[in-house]
């Protein structure tokens, strides 16, 4: 087992390109499924959740070819409407192939999906938007197997909560389905915007991301290959910003929109950074030592994100001033918090409100990431905390960082990877 060592302290400087969107890619690939010719999807990161969901399209007979940034998804020959319980196990997100294979072969047979343990996160609205639309789903020993009535059209359907994963698995059956799907409540992130753009570039008639209405007219048989752009990761981003911000330092990142952020931004302008933007560019300058930012509210998009909150508590906990974060999203974000404690943070929590005291300076210690963003949190204490840190269990932080310990090098900080002693 490796872990990462960490000797804070250092400011970060430098440019660098945002990889691209976990969070797009991943839906993207699994609607490569409703073309009948190949697709190349460019701007793939490197992740080991992209490499499971490469592998979920291998098993279903599609052909994958990496070079680079590059992927390109074959899949003419689609042969198995099954994935592996092993395959789902790895990932949250590979629920998203229930509706991409109903759209494509009229089935799908898979279990209930894994990922981080954030707390309950059923997938309740996925299934109750595909039965409307005619989908017979028999839940039985874990499993999901499902198929499409003898009929179904396109109607109204109805989300109680803004889901990102129930918008794009219902964009994607949508697509399947004669006549008009409108969602009703659908989730507003840029990555859905993205997925629609995928879609249309298909040949999918897909209009309203980014609103709370987005309508699918499908079964119009116009699907294609097609060449597409992932766009930058705007949680990536704010993980560099965050870093930078609590270290101190100067640095300047690309291909990522600052319309996407502008929650993040607000609360470290106001926590003293100097924040520069323009298209497809932000730079911040710090001092270090941020300062206490009064309230951090999680909400949907546009509000401030939850994959951003360990990061931003992670950056103000060695500062100075008070905080409250207030979890709106999941029941169980707060699972960094014992861990920078190891570091000498001040934070007591209360259900789903956290409350930050900034100590003026953080030391190392050695620490255990505990999901994706929580690792990356712990990776931002300690590269501004005095003194050696090691963070543990880097398959977490894996799942959603591009070479992550390099592109930190590379702005001066002092990073690499060991063996856990």
């Amino acid at each position: 087992m490796s872990c990462y060592e960490i000797e804070g302290g250092r400011p970060l400087t430098g440019r660098l390109t945002v990889q691209g969107a976990k969070n797009s890619a991943l839906p993207i690939l699994a609607a490569c499924l409703l073309a009948p010719e190949p697709c190349e999807i460019c701007n793939c990161p490197r992740l080991s959740d992209v490499s499971a969901t490469l592998k979920i399209l291998s098993q279903l007979g599609c052909r994958v070819k990496r070079e680079g940034d590059r992927v390109t998804v074959d899949p003419t020959n689609l042969s198995s409407c099954r994935i592996p319980e092993q395959l789902m196990g790895e990932m949250r997100s590979s629920v998203i192939f229930m509706g991409a294979l109903l759209a494509r072969l009229g089935r799908a047979e898979l279990s209930f999906p894994g990922g981080c343990e954030l707390g309950p996160r059923p997938i309740d609205l996925h299934l109750r938007g595909l039965r409307a639309m005619g989908a017979e789903i028999l839940e039985e020993g874990g499993s999901l197997r499902c198929r499409w009535a003898d009929q179904r059209e396109g109607r109204e359907l109805y989300l109680t909560i803004p889901s990102v994963g129930a918008t794009e698995n219902l964009m994607l059956a949508a697509c399947g389905v004669p006549g008009e799907t409108t969602i009703l409540g659908a989730a507003r992130e840029p990555e859905i915007v993205d997925l629609q753009n995928f879609l249309l570039t298909l040949g999918a008639e897909v209009t309203g991301a980014g609103t709370d209405r987005i309508t699918v007219r499908g079964g119009t048989g116009k699907m294609h290959g097609c060449t597409y752009t992932v766009m930058g990761d705007r949680i990536a981003a704010a993980t560099y910003l965050c870093a930078a911000g609590a270290a101190g330092g100067e640095v300047e990142l690309t291909g990522v929109e600052p319309e996407h952020l502008a929650a993040v931004l607000g609360c470290l302008e106001e926590a003293g950074c100097r924040i520069r933007t323009g298209r497809g560019l932000i730079s911040l300058k710090s001092g270090g030592e941020l300062q206490g930012i009064g309230l951090v509210r999680t909400a949907p998009y546009p509000g401030f994100p939850t994959d951003a909150q360990a990061i931003l508590m992670a950056a103000l906990a060695g500062g100075r001033g008070t905080t409250l974060f207030e979890e709106n999203m999941f029941s169980s974000r707060f699972r960094h918090v014992d861990e920078l404690r190891r570091m000498g943070a001040q934070i007591e929590t209360a259900g789903r409100a956290a409350l930050v005291m900034g100590t003026g300076g953080l030391h190392g210690a050695a620490v255990t990431s505990t999901d994706l963003r929580g690792g990356a949190a712990l990776v931002v204490a300690g590269l501004a905390a005095q003194g050696t840190t090691q963070v543990r269990n880097l398959r977490h932080i894996r799942r959603g960082y591009e070479k992550f310990e390099e592109t930190l090098t590379a702005l001066g900080g002092k990073i690499r990877e060991v063996s856990e002693p």
